[in-house]
């Protein structure tokens, strides 16, 4: 599926923030999102692993999902690419970076692993490796471009090396974004959604006791697990 997609009439764009590992705040989210399949389109925004206590259902649930509705978007966070990078290169410093996002939980979702099942993927299932090994850096649907972190200096998503993608925040947050263009990612936390000109975002710090929230698009209709209710802000905090 190409990176750029038209946007039909009438239809919406369902994008949802970091989950990490909370899979009873996704089924939860999921059953309240007024997401008509075969309509609408799901994106999520990545960062699926690591910190909450249930990676392995959050995978099971999304590769389920990917499965059912092949134009459902997934992109890849930050999370999921340094163990992927790990488990094809194996360098010690990745191993210690995933430590400090929070493998344990992950490894202990599947069983309390050892950090050696990280090698290859051994430790998860075929349909969660190939989920893993699906995801997108970006995807531009419309206005509207979805990423995990954002776009540095103003620059197009097909100009920004992967890793910015990943991992941008202060060049990104207080910088333009490409004109025409609206920005909805995640990565950074903060404690309710952010809406700034040409950006959106949606991590309101699930792996940290907060909510998971869903945008609907064009309409700007919010969506949280729980079902608190609150309106976006400017206010952002770093993790």
């Amino acid at each position: 599926m190409p990176a750029h997609d038209a946007l039909p009439n009438a239809q919406r764009l369902i994008a949802i923030g970091d989950i990490h590992g909370q899979s009873e705040l996704l089924r939860r989210l999921l059953s309240d999102l007024p997401y008509r399949p075969g309509q609408d389109r799901l994106i999520f925004l990545g960062d699926y692993i690591n910190r909450g206590p249930d990676t392995r259902g959050v995978l099971e649930i999304l590769s389920e999902l990917a499965r059912q509705d092949p134009d459902a978007v997934f992109c890849m966070g930050n999370h999921e690419e340094a163990l992927l990078r790990y488990a094809a290169e194996g360098d010690p410093e990745d191993l210690r970076l995933l430590r400090r996002l929070g493998i344990e939980t992950t490894l202990a979702s599947y069983g309390d692993l050892p950090a050696a099942a990280l090698a290859d993927l051994a430790f998860l299932p075929p349909g969660h490796r190939e989920f893993l090994l699906g995801l997108e850096s970006f995807k531009r649907i419309g206005p509207y471009v979805f990423v995990h972190a954002g776009l540095p200096g103003g620059q197009p998503p097909e100009s920004c090396p992967p890793d910015c993608l990943l991992s941008v925040r202060g060049a990104f947050l207080t910088g333009p974004v490409p004109r025409g263009l609206t920005v909805v990612f995640g990565h950074t936390t903060a404690r309710t959604p952010l809406v700034a000109p040409g950006k959106i975002g949606l991590d309101t710090g699930a792996a940290w006791g907060g909510p998971l929230t869903a945008v609907v698009l064009p309409e700007m209709v919010w969506y949280h697990a729980p079902g608190e209710r609150f309106l976006p802000t400017a206010k952002l905090s770093k993790p």
